[in-house]
């Protein structure tokens, strides 16, 4: 009987990374590792662009915030899967030891380095928005900076919220930032469809002030307080409101101030 004929080889992508870990949240949403680029430096809180190739073998990349800290090993990404996305249809297939491309040229504005020093920094997001959170709850630098790290998630239904709810859960239990977080992440997760023992849009539990009172916080001040905005463009827009109506002031890069929003945040056409 004739050898079997060999299996052919992957093609090779350009700026290649190797998948190492994918887990499916739900029908909606998924997170995966990837090996890291030895010259890759990032803030965490940045984003790069990720991708795979088209049928015609051209690279179909998009803006993903980098999930994990800046000191890991390994890079981690959180997405949303679209039936009919350019990319998310392809990408929620990945399997272990598939590759991706990954341009490792790291960008953003969810950055320390864009606020101004305060008392308590919020972290405001919807859906997959959450993941430049994800990094920056991981970084000792968040906590050296801060008092206070308030984190509001708002997703439609409960399983959207899992990601974020297992990842601070496991913080406590961290080697690096367990004793740093001890006392300073609250955690805020609400819904807006399904039942839950929270719910409402960060919006209206901002200006309810419901939020301040359930945590036991002042209102927001723009002499301590800071915050940073990541959803889709109608939510960036009316946090914004929300929190110039409390006396902030959008900052960037180049000029720090009392809130950042992130722009690049990768959404439901993917």
């Amino acid at each position: 009987m004739p050898d079997a004929m060999p299996k052919p080889r992957a093609k090779t992508l350009p700026d290649a990374q190797t998948v190492t870990q994918v887990k499916h949240w739900d029908d909606r949403l998924f997170s995966f590792r990837c090996t890291r680029p030895r010259s890759l430096r990032f803030r965490s809180g940045e984003f790069v662009m990720i991708g795979l190739l088209d049928d015609n073998g051209k690279p179909l990349l998009r803006a993903y915030s980098i999930a994990s800290p800046s000191w890991d090993d390994e890079l981690e990404f959180y997405s949303i899967k679209v039936p009919d996305g350019p990319l998310t249809s392809r990408l929620q297939h990945i399997e272990v030891g598939d590759q991706i491309i990954l341009r490792p040229k790291p960008v953003g504005t969810l950055v320390h380095d864009a606020l101004l020093p305060g008392k308590r920094v919020w972290m405001l997001a919807t859906g997959t928005g959450f993941a430049p959170f994800a990094s920056l709850i991981r970084d000792p630098e968040t906590y050296e900076k801060f008092d206070q790290v308030v984190v509001m998630h708002t997703c439609r239904n409960v399983s959207e919220l899992e990601y974020g709810r297992q990842l601070v859960e496991s913080l406590q239990d961290d080697p690096l930032i367990g004793e740093m977080v001890e006392g300073k992440l609250l955690y805020y997760p609400t819904t807006t469809r399904e039942d839950f023992p929270k719910m409402g849009r960060i919006t209206d539990n901002l200006t309810s002030g419901k939020v301040f009172e359930d945590l036991g916080i002042p209102p927001m001040d723009p002499k301590h307080d800071r915050a940073m905005v990541c959803g889709s463009l109608a939510f960036n827009i009316d946090v914004k409101e929300v929190l110039e109506g409390f006396g902030l002031r959008e900052g960037a890069n180049s000029e720090p101030m009392e809130y950042v929003v992130e722009k690049a945040f990768v959404g439901e056409g993917v």
